[in-house]
Parts: C-alpha cells; sequence; structure tokens
C-alpha cells in the first residue's frame, strides 16, 4: 500500500513544540522563539527578536551570587566551539518583568545548547532549550518547610546545594584546563611539523589528522627538503603510539632523518643511520619511515621504506603503483645493522606521488590489502585534481575527514 506523506511545515512544528525554545545566530543574537518559551519567559516576540541574549536576558542586580550570564555564555561558547550540544546544570537564572521596570522573578532553568551547522560547516545557529523547573523547585522548599528537620539536616541540604554548584564551577575550570592544555599541545605539534622548505613547493600538499579524542598531537610527521639541484626529498613516519611522549619522540626522529637525507648518499643511507639513532632513543622501537628522494633533472623517483605502507604513483591516466619493492622492517626490528633496500623508478610529468600513514588505509578488522585497494580505486577517480583539492577530496571520501580512529599523516606530490 502506498502512503502519501504530506509536506511538513517545520515552522508550524516548532511554534506548537511545548518545551520553551530560543534560536540563536553564530552573534548569540535571538533570531527565532517559540510560543512556549514566550509564556514561559512572558515576554512577546517583538520583545525578543533581534536583540542580544544578555540584554535581553541580564543577571538579577539584585543578586550578588547571580552568575547565570556567565553560565549560560560559557555554554553558549563553548556549543560554538566543540559543535557538539552542551548540557548545562540546574541553573537560578531571574527574570526580568516586563510591566514592572528593575524588577526580577526567581527562575530556575534546566538548559541544553544545540549547535546547528550551515553549509560550509561552521555553526549557523544555536537551539537554546530550556525547561523552566522553579515550580518543582518551590513545591520542594514548601515541602520542606512543613517537615520538621533537624539542624544537621537543615546542614546537609545547604551543603549539597553548595556542592552542586561548586561541581559545576570545577567542570568549569577542567574543561579551561583541557582548553589550555590542547592549545599547547597543538602548538608544540605545529612547530616540530613546520618545514621550512614546504613553504616554497606550491606541488606539494600535507594533511595531517590526529587520532579522534586525541590531544591533536600525535607520533606521525611528514617532512619536505629541498636538495642541491633540481631535486627534494619527502619522508613519512610513524611512532607506536599517542600524546606527547610519540610526539617528543616522533620530533627526534624527524630531524634525525631530515639531517640524514641532506648528507647522506641517497634514502637506504638516510634510513640505515635512523635506524641506527632509533635505537638510542626511548619509545623508538617500532617506529615505521619511508625516505623518498625526487629528481626532477632525470625524472627519477628513489625510495626506501621501513616497515611503512608503500606510497602510491598515480599515474595520469589514473593507474597506481603501489612502490613496495624496498621494504624492510620496522626500525629497531634487526638486534644487528643490516644495509636497508633501495629502488629507484622513473615517472612521467604529471604523475602524482601519495604518501602516508597507515591510519589513511587501516580498518579494524580489515586486510591492509582491502584498505589498499580502497586507496588505489579512490585515486583513479580524482586523477585531475591538484594537491590541495585532491588531499581533501581523499580524505573526505575515504570518511576521514573528522579523524579517525589512529592518527593520519599524508603529503600528495604533483611530479
Amino acid at each position: 500500500m502506498h502512503v502519501t506523506i504530506p509536506e511538513i511545515d517545520y515552522a508550524a512544528l516548532f511554534a506548537a513544540t511545548p518545551s520553551p525554545y530560543l534560536v540563536l545566530n553564530a552573534d548569540l543574537d535571538i533570531v527565532g522563539v517559540n510560543q512556549a518559551y514566550l509564556e514561559a519567559t512572558r515576554r512577546t516576540r517583538d520583545n525578543l527578536i533581534g536583540q542580544y541574549i544578555f540584554d535581553a536576558f541580564p543577571d538579577n542586580p539584585a543578586d550578588p551570587k547571580a552568575d547565570g550570564v556567565q553560565n549560560l555564555s560559557a555554554s553558549l561558547h563553548r556549543a560554538l566551539a566543540s559543535q557538539e550540544p552542551d548540557t548545562m546544570a540546574l541553573q537560578k537564572y531571574d527574570i526580568p518583568l516586563m510591566d514592572q521596570p528593575g524588577t526580577f522573578e526567581e527562575r530556575w532553568w534546566s538548559p541544553i545548547n544545540t549547535p546547528v551547522l550551515g553549509p560550509d560547516g561552521t555553526v549557523a545557529w544555536i537551539i537554546h532549550r530550556v525547561e523552566d523547573v522553579t515550580a518543582f523547585v518551590r513545591t520542594h522548599r514548601h515541602r520542606l518547610q512543613g517537615v520538621d528537620l533537624s539542624e544537621r539536616e537543615q546542614t546537609m541540604e545547604a551543603e549539597l546545594y553548595a556542592r552542586a554548584r561548586e561541581l559545576q564551577l570545577l567542570n568549569e575550570e577542567l574543561r579551561q584546563a583541557h582548553a589550555r592544555e590542547r592549545k599547547v599541545a597543538l602548538t608544540l605539534q605545529e612547530a616540530m611539523l613546520h618545514s621550512p622548505d614546504l613553504d616554497e613547493r606550491s606541488d606539494v600538499a600535507v594533511r595531517y589528522l590526529p587520532a579522534a579524542g586525541s590531544l591533536n598531537v600525535c607520533g606521525d610527521w611528514y617532512d619536505v627538503i629541498n636538495l642541491p639541484g633540481d631535486s627534494f626529498a619527502v619522508a613519512v613516519g610513524d611512532v607506536v603510539g599517542h600524546g606527547l611522549e610519540a610526539a617528543s619522540v616522533m620530533g627526534m626522529l624527524r630531524s634525525a632523518l631530515s639531517a640524514a637525507m641532506r648528507t647522506a648518499n641517497g634514502p637506504a643511507r638516510a634510513m640505515e643511520v635512523l635506524g641506527l639513532y632509533a635505537r638510542s632513543v626511548v619509545g623508538a622501537l617500532a617506529t615505521t619511515a619511508v625516505a623518498i628522494l625526487i629528481d626532477r633533472s632525470r625524472r627519477l623517483i628513489t625510495y626506501s621504506c621501513a616497515g611503512h605502507p608503500p606510497p602510491v604513483l598515480m599515474h595520469a591516466d589514473g593507474t597506481c603503483a603501489l612502490l613496495d619493492q624496498a621494504t624492510d622492517p620496522p626500525l629497531g626490528a634487526r638486534p644487528d645493522h643490516v644495509p636497508r633496500p633501495q629502488v629507484s623508478l622513473s615517472y612521467t610529468p604529471g604523475d602524482t606521488l601519495v604518501v602516508y600513514t597507515d591510519g589513511l588505509i587501516e580498518r579494524r578488522d580489515e586486510d591492509i590489502d582491502t584498505g589498499l585497494t580502497r586507496l588505489t580505486d579512490t585515486l583513479a577517480q580524482q586523477e585531475r585534481l591538484d594537491p590541495d583539492r585532491l588531499a581533501d577530496t581523499l580524505l573526505a571520501r575515504l570518511g576521514l575527514s573528522g579523524g579517525a580512529s589512529d592518527d593520519i599523516a599524508l603529503v600528495i606530490v604533483r611530479l
């Protein structure tokens, strides 16, 4: 049986929703309000639409402990920054009475602020939903007034409320501390990944995505190194683990490989130097890395790989070749020094080199070959894009634009 679904009038649904709702823009101006909210606040639409929310609802100046504006402002800005809903604790937020200027009425609210993203991926609106629980709080008080509470019970009641307020303040302090720690970690990571030579190369695009839920630091790295003549090198590596410890090891290994690529005769020798150095760095064992020398004058790629996923050479016609002929175990996997392998192959101008860490292709309970096939199939569909657009499109098509369970470093070179 075919059922015809009528077109839904969402504006009418919003207006009739029984819970009080406000809609704010990114500047926290009121742009929408439903009837339940008007009734709860005893306002009219003309009183609210177009007003900055804290002009419409300031703190009660007669209450020295009023902190409704501070708490709501913090919640709204968290929603803007995180693009995630923010649920607030029970709030005492008195409202001004329109027919009695300067007079405020005690109100208790249970709020939640939900961001709505616009077409460009930024927060366009915030839905501010509240439940007026003033009647419940007052009923609770009246009930207590009819009960003969002991002095100890009255003290416990007061302490319970005080503890709830302290917990809210503590949560806010923890949020701020986490934000500071994340900012420091991000600054550290950016400093360690800074590659001055990359600024000179319009033919190279890089992307770095930390594991979802991390502090924004990880053990993955990339580097671009200009060399004498018409040559340059690309390096990508992956230290086991996440967080500041892995990032510090990454910084040491990245610097060592950068120096080795500038002085050693080819990627294999550079990787041998890195392997010897890694043995002296705690936490460096089992690191994977790949070093690639690109000689434009000879149209030649030379590479050496230590346990790392194979780079991809995509030709102008969309066909792809895996650079998997010079693969060796990860750094520190062998107790004794063994020369690293190295392979050279020619390329055609217009080809594209894709170098990455395993977070780009690996999925839980999936064979790595499946991930490699998914990568090459996706690349084959986007061969005409420039490196920057290709990097963004590749991450989007692989469902990784917002990060993954593992860190990702990606370098794309138009040869």
